[in-house]
């Protein structure tokens, strides 16, 4: 069996127990040495064959792992944060597939949700967006016309921007000119939720300038967005004016709801 497994947002403890549970199993590890935390692998067996995904291509990797799937081994592909965001992994899954070769997939908390964490952040705050763009710039790898910065922006919703660091001069113009004001709320989260996680706010305006000041160009996620201000509208669950499904609204609630 070959497991996918999400490592987390950073953290070594923030991996789930079913993930920690498949690298304590394993014969056989390969993970994204780049951006996965190496702590994270303290937990494997002695004996466990340990290969980096960075220094291979994605060839050399399947071939790894359906060797050892192959004589029997517990084989677990480990990428950094949930796999399903920017982790190339339906490639692996579909080769895998034609060769009749079964899997698993154990999901992981995203970086996204640890950059939440790191700023004491709620994305869908009311009244100000119930919305969260999950997106990147158009770099090397090419995003299509249809989903580029500037579209987005135009809706003024909670961004998180992956794999963009290195281009936050444009990245700045595309949001402005998008439809985000200036003064909007950003901020840059560094390696969200490792021991040298860095937290830097600013506004869209000054993204360029503050990741230049603190020499920040690789491994951070850029969160713009009204979401990150103080402001927000009492959700209605907790309100006390507000009937549910398992809670009458009170008196005195409707009085003052």
């Amino acid at each position: 069996m070959i497991a996918f497994v999400g490592a987390g947002s950073g953290a070594a403890d923030l991996i789930t127990v079913r993930g920690q549970r498949y690298l304590e199993e394993a014969d056989l590890i390969v993970y994204a040495g780049s951006l996965v935390n190496p702590a994270l692998l303290d937990v494997k067996k002695e004996t466990c064959e340990v290969y980096n995904s960075a220094l291979m291509t994605l060839e050399e990797v399947l071939d790894v792992m359906v060797r050892a799937e192959k004589e029997g081994k517990k084989v677990v592909r480990l990428h950094t944060g949930d796999p399903c965001l920017y982790g190339a992994i339906r490639e692996q899954m579909d080769a895998l597939d034609a060769q009749g070769i079964a899997y698993e997939y154990c999901p992981g908390v995203s970086s996204f949700c640890g950059a939440a964490a790191a700023l004491d952040a709620e994305y869908t705050l009311p009244g100000i967006s119930q919305s969260v763009v999950i997106t990147r710039m158009a770099g090397r790898t090419p995003v299509p016309e249809r989903e580029s910065i500037r579209s987005f922006a135009a809706h003024q919703a909670t961004m998180v921007i992956f794999l963009s660091t290195g281009m936050l001069p444009r990245l700045q113009e595309e949001l402005i000119a998008g439809g985000y004001p200036k003064d909007t709320p950003a901020a840059i989260v560094y390696k969200a939720t490792w021991p040298d996680e860095k937290v830097c706010r600013c506004m869209v305006e000054s993204l360029a300038e503050t990741a230049k000041r603190e020499n920040i160009t690789k491994t951070a996620l850029i969160v713009v967005g009204r979401a990150l201000d103080g402001e927000y509208d009492r959700s209605k669950l907790y309100n006390p004016s507000f009937t549910t499904e398992f809670r009458q609204a009170s008196e005195g609630g409707r009085e003052n709801g």
